[in-house]
């Protein structure tokens, strides 16, 4: 009965959202959003103790006004993303432009695959889903949710537009064949991974337990890894879908030390992106929740 009950919130929230004229979907999705991170003690204090590392000579004012916009971001976006069945190839330019695309192709001229390095930064969802109806599907790693029904439902919006699902269980097999065929892979590599998959490198100058998966693939297949990542532009109202050029991988003949390496230039990548466009970024989340063990925890608060 739970299960259901949860199915019905969200299968209600994305039909209702959807049905409503994009401004004032937005607006509700933004409010709430409000709503939920104000009721919400845990998320706030780990954006704060996430931006005062990020930022620390930053006063309060200038932290408060960043997480302000990421609380009105992440609403827009879940309003995007209930609007996805209306979106179309004859449509999408309205909301999202493409800037760096050359970048992109570039990466796809080299015939190994591409694998875009991104994160949770400004509208991902809806960039691949754009990039999609531009005329690039991809497969992007997914975490099955625990409601089944509810995952079925997100995955139903996310690949309506062409792109499909790689889950955990799968994914080497599938990701192997994907880029020996030239495809493309989207991969969110900016979250706290478990130690066993994962090295520690410094991410706004701290320790931050980091995938070491695009590092490991790109150096077995030589697929071209392409930064990509949507951030809302003020000036012309619209997201705007931007390629940064393919990242050369450093190649020393030491396995190990490539990964820990090219992991490391990855993740500087990221950091970059997200300096640029702070207000843009998911500062909710525990980055740096696995430390070295002679380090306290960062986050002890309950």
């Amino acid at each position: 009965m739970k299960g259901w009950l949860e199915y019905a919130v969200v299968w209600l929230l994305l039909k209702g959202l959807g049905t409503l004229p994009r401004p004032l979907a937005k607006a509700i999705a933004a409010n709430f959003a409000r709503i939920l991170y104000a009721v919400s003690p845990k998320l706030r204090k780990t954006a704060e103790t996430n931006l005062k590392i990020a930022f620390p000579a930053w006063t309060e004012a200038q932290r408060d006004a960043v997480v302000q916009k990421m609380v009105r971001n992440l609403g827009w976006m879940a309003a995007e993303f209930a609007r996805f069945p209306k979106y179309s190839k004859e449509n999408i330019e309205q909301i999202v432009v493409l800037d760096g695309n050359d970048n992109f192709l570039e990466g796809q001229r080299r015939g190994r695959g591409v694998l875009i390095l991104t994160g949770h930064i400004g509208a991902w969802e809806l960039s691949s889903f754009a990039h999609a109806l531009y005329g690039y599907p991809l497969h992007f790693m997914a975490r099955p949710l625990d409601n089944q029904r509810i995952d079925a439902l997100v995955n139903s919006y996310r690949c309506a537009s062409g792109n499909r699902a790689i889950f955990k269980n799968e994914s080497a097999r599938v990701i192997l064949k994907i880029l020996k065929e030239a495809g493309t892979i989207g991969i969110l590599a900016d979250q706290n991974t478990m130690p066993e998959e994962a090295v520690l490198v410094d991410f706004f100058g701290k320790p931050a337990s980091t995938t070491t998966g695009i590092a490991r693939v790109a150096l077995h297949t030589d697929a071209a890894v392409v930064p990509g990542y949507a951030v809302w532009d003020e000036s012309i109202r619209k997201y705007r879908l931007r390629f940064e050029p393919p990242l050369e991988l450093v190649r020393s003949g030491d396995m190990e030390r490539d990964v820990l390496e090219n992991t490391r230039r990855f993740t500087r990548m990221i950091e970059d992106i997200i300096r640029k466009y702070p207000d843009q970024w998911v500062w909710v989340h525990g980055r740096w929740s696995a430390q070295p063990k002679s380090e306290p925890p960062v986050y002890d608060f309950s």
